[in-house]
């Protein structure tokens, strides 16, 4: 599979892209738009003003952050490279991670001799279960679960299959408590869990996790995260947001190129969701409703859409258009049988993906035109047929796109695949961990649990 193309006369170098755990003192932010950045992708708030005072405990949190952050990131490193990575001088480090083992979070163990003098730095890693959490994504066809622990370790995770049957918001919540139980109970013993995080394909309001509209799902008007609360009764804090901006920050964190600072994550499946990187911050709106780039007009004279419009993008480039295309009815297993044809060679399929293609790209050009990103990566099903889009995405965004910013942007599959959103929804709540570590508002639950839900299914 082709790892992108850029759709201006040149490629992004990988010496143009800025790898987390790959850049020098220099360029590291400073601690306070480390952690304030992370803190930004759970509320959406603006940065903090730069003139304002900051109090000594203050910045004391900001640099744990920090810490943590690079750690969370980067796997296990060396004292002296954390001093390095975040400009902090060694006395400081010192006490920082002093703190983050008394909370838990860390541990040092000595370090492998080197070849010059003097005493090996020791090396500092992550404890995955002193901050673990069930991650959520509410797909058209699927449910996603998993367990995940600070610094990304993935305990476990399944996904499960369900028709488009429309199937009511209390039977969904139901239906992740009774795939949560048994992930839950096979975490160590004595984690520690922060919460829950869930990737819904819906209009979603972030401060409380208030699911506006899932014309996708049938859904208007739902409490998700209030109703997740009561039936999974962890006693937890529960986060829900918008899969493809969940899919975003994942790509952003965690991606193929981890810490770009301009960033689009295209998501498609029966609809189109786009979730937009900027200067290394989440673009979210007002309300976190923003980037719902499925349903921008892009064909006056097109079909009407679920959601009550005419000539949405999805209605184009969707999962539906690109099964009607290819002469494949809608269900279970359809998008399988597609792959199948085109992988095969065969012509008519081949068209119908070259056509959805086309429509996808002239989308991406008017994306790539409105924010300006490095980098635009595909989700959903657009990763998973990618090799066969390419072409036309790139003929439609070339189409579309000015030449300037054309130039300058890259397409890409995603890295993550199609847990690129479930990975956003641990994100979502660890973010909150690395903000303040001091603070980690977690319950300690026994890994002998056998039954989650408020009627202990």
């Amino acid at each position: 599979m082709s790892e992108g193309t850029s759709i201006g006369s040149r490629d992004v170098p990988d010496a143009d892209l800025v790898r987390v755990g790959e850049v020098d003192s220099s360029e590291v932010p400073t601690k306070s738009e480390a952690v304030v950045g992370a803190n930004e992708a759970t509320t959406g708030g603006p940065a903090r003003d730069s003139r304002q005072g900051v109090a000594a405990d203050e910045v004391r949190r900001h640099n744990l952050g920090a810490v943590l952050e690079r750690l969370h990131l980067s796997g296990p490193l060396s004292r002296s490279v954390l001093t390095k990575m975040t400009g902090l001088n060694r006395s400081t480090i010192a006490d920082l991670l002093g703190e983050l083992v008394a909370l838990g979070l860390v541990e040092e163990r000595p370090g492998s001799a080197g070849s010059g003098p003097g005493r090996p730095s020791p090396v500092v890693k992550i404890r995955p279960d002193r901050a673990s959490v069930l991650a959520v994504e509410l797909a058209v066809d699927s449910i996603g679960v998993a367990t995940v622990g600070l610094g990304g370790h993935v305990y476990n995770r399944i996904r499960v299959a369900r028709p488009r049957g429309r199937f009511s918001p209390e039977e969904t919540v139901q239906d992740v408590a009774k795939l949560a139980g048994p992930l839950l109970a096979s975490l160590p013993a004595e984690h520690v869990l922060v919460g829950v995080g869930a990737a819904v394909v819906g209009i979603t309001r972030r401060s409380d996790g208030f699911v506006h509209l899932a014309p996708n799902l049938g859904w208007r008007d739902v409490p998700l995260a209030s109703m997740l609360a009561a039936e999974l009764d962890l006693g937890t804090p529960v986060l829900a947001a918008n899969e493809a901006d969940l899919g975003a920050l994942a790509e952003y964190l965690r991606g193929r190129h981890p810490g770009i600072a301009n960033l689009v994550y295209v998501s498609g499946e029966v609809g189109i969701g786009a979730g937009v990187i900027v200067d290394g911050k989440p673009l979210l709106g007002s309300a976190g409703y923003a980037g719902e780039a499925g349903h921008t007009l892009i064909d006056p004279h097109g079909s009407v859409c679920r959601c009550g419009a005419i000539g949405c993008w999805e209605t184009e480039a969707g999962e539906a258009a690109l099964l009607r295309r290819a002469g494949v009815g809608e269900g279970t297993g359809r998008l399988d049988e597609v792959a199948a044809r085109a992988a095969a060679g065969d012509e008519p399929t081949l068209q119908a993906v070259a056509e959805v293609g086309r429509w996808l790209g002239l989308g991406i050009g008017n994306l790539i035109n409105l924010f300006n990103p490095d980098l635009v990566v595909l989700g959903g099903l657009y990763q998973r047929l990618f090799t066969f889009l390419e072409p036309s995405v790139l003929d439609g965004a070339r189409q579309r796109a000015l030449e300037a910013p054309g130039e300058m942007a890259t397409i890409a599959p995603s890295a993550l695949g199609p847990d690129a959103p479930l990975i956003g929804a641990a994100e979502l709540v660890l973010s909150r961990v690395i903000a303040d570590p001091a603070h980690v508002d977690g319950r300690r639950v026994s890994g002998r649990v056998g039954a989650v839900g408020r009627r202990g299914r």
